[in-house]
């Protein structure tokens, strides 16, 4: 194994020019005029699957369109990973190694309120309410970027030393109940693996925020999210006798109460935040009738392994021995979801160079965690990864104004688009040009 110093070396010249001729420079100003020529094709894809979006594990259509274009590209795919993903395979002109590029498919159950001229009119059944299907996050904006990377790449393709994996994932947003789906079942299907298995990974996520802005952050970027379901089982009795039961109403409010100081005085929050939340309650039918059970449920965030765990044996402790205080029985259900989104520090810093070239202003900006989630965190626990974000809010927006992701107003500035072209395009060549040698 080379030492960090040369691997370091080799970006370097790959980057700045060295005493020998690199791509670097004609392939940026490839990259470059490739951009301006796919642009229009890639806001008309877009468009496209904004108006036409579906949920997780359902991305039908979204996949025929994600498969006749790479195909039409001259790019070998894989379809059906994972439900409905697509694998595309790019293989280079020259000997070399695999990165991956990754973007996501599923759209969400939000009714949207954009007023565009392309917005979603779909709807769905969901959860027996008639729900429009609308993407909300964002994932549109990720999938028009990677075709129009691909369409790049592949039109560079002789040049290339090595492969380039795109990967299309369906249900990041979570799969349908009983079933499986996202990231981690394209790992079990073995997307990682193989004889041109991917070393690095790359992806990004729109964010409100300025239009072209990139933002990053090295080692934890975004939280590990964990549900849970509290049962709290007391005695029903009538509204004006509570002295005849044991309330659960009641002893939720103490517990939440309770739940809130795991955080906010047990936990050593110098080290990272972390965040626990009720999310729902949900107990009795009448205002005279004290029920005989309580149903919460809530979601934990954190940033640290070892917090993670802590936060979960403290909840259980916490909640099954407040219910015991007050004659009543709780249990608690832990779901483990998606994990830490951990940007290796050694390829950010490798890769901050490219990041800066094409940040709107010419710097991107080192954030602060973000405690949402991203199930590209599994990609990360197999492979060195780095995920960032791109700005996308409009020309007029005053900063903090803008609808978040998950908004029936969340809106996405096409302006911002060429930007994660060209950074992406770039990052799987400077990683492909530096480790070529290895």
């Amino acid at each position: 194994m080379r030492s960090t110093f040369l691997k370091s070396l080799l970006a370097s010249t790959f980057l700045l020019g060295g005493v020998t001729t690199s791509h670097a420079d004609d392939w940026q100003e490839k990259v470059v005029a490739a951009t301006n020529k796919v642009m229009p094709n890639v806001v008309s894809l877009r468009h496209h699957f904004h108006q036409y979006p579906e949920l997780g594990n359902r991305e039908f259509k979204t996949a025929e369109k994600i498969a006749e274009h790479l195909t039409s590209l001259g790019i070998e795919i894989e379809t059906g990973v994972a439900h409905t993903g697509i694998v595309g395979t790019l293989k280079g002109g020259k000997p070399g190694k695999t990165v991956a590029l990754r973007a996501d498919m599923d759209a969400l159950p939000v009714t949207e309120k954009t007023g565009l001229p392309f917005a979603s009119k779909v709807t769905v059944d969901w959860r027996g309410q008639e729900t429009g299907v609308m993407h909300a996050c964002g994932h549109d904006a990720h999938m028009a970027i990677l075709l129009g990377v691909a369409e790049i790449l592949a039109g560079m393709k002789e040049d290339i030393p090595g492969t380039v994996k795109f990967f299309f994932q369906p249900a990041e947003e979570g799969a349908p109940p009983g079933e499986e789906g996202g990231a981690k079942l394209m790992i079990k299907e073995g997307v990682l693996k193989g004889d041109d298995a991917p070393e690095a990974i790359f992806g990004l996520h729109v964010m409100p925020g300025p239009a072209g802005l990139i933002a990053y952050k090295p080692e934890g970027m975004m939280a590990a999210s964990d549900g849970f379901s509290i049962r709290v089982k007391g005695q029903q009795t009538h509204g004006s006798m509570p002295w005849g039961g044991i309330d659960p109403i009641a002893v939720s409010a103490q517990i939440i109460n309770s739940m809130q100081t795991i955080v906010s005085r047990q936990m050593d929050i110098t080290k990272a935040p972390a965040v626990v939340t009720v999310g729902s309650i949900n107990g009795g039918n009448r205002g005279n009738i004290i029920p005989e059970e309580v149903v919460m449920t809530g979601t934990i965030r954190t940033l640290d392994m070892d917090m993670r765990a802590e936060i979960h044996e403290r909840l259980k402790r916490t909640v099954t021995m407040v219910a015991e205080s007050y004659g009543a029985s709780a249990d608690i259900d832990i779901s483990i979801g998606y994990d830490v989104t951990f940007n290796d520090p050694e390829l950010t810093a490798e890769m901050l160079p490219i990041l800066d070239q094409y940040s709107t202003g010419g710097k991107a900006m080192l954030i602060k965690p973000i405690m949402g989630a991203e199930d590209f965190s599994f990609f990360q626990q197999q492979i060195p990864g780095l995920y960032f974000s791109l700005g996308v809010a409009a020309d007029d927006a005053e900063p903090g104004t803008s609808a978040p992701n998950h908004s029936p107003y969340f809106y996405v500035n096409d302006k911002a688009l060429p930007v994660g072209v060209k950074a992406l395009s770039n990052l799987a060549l400077n990683w492909l040009s530096t480790n070529a040698g290895e």
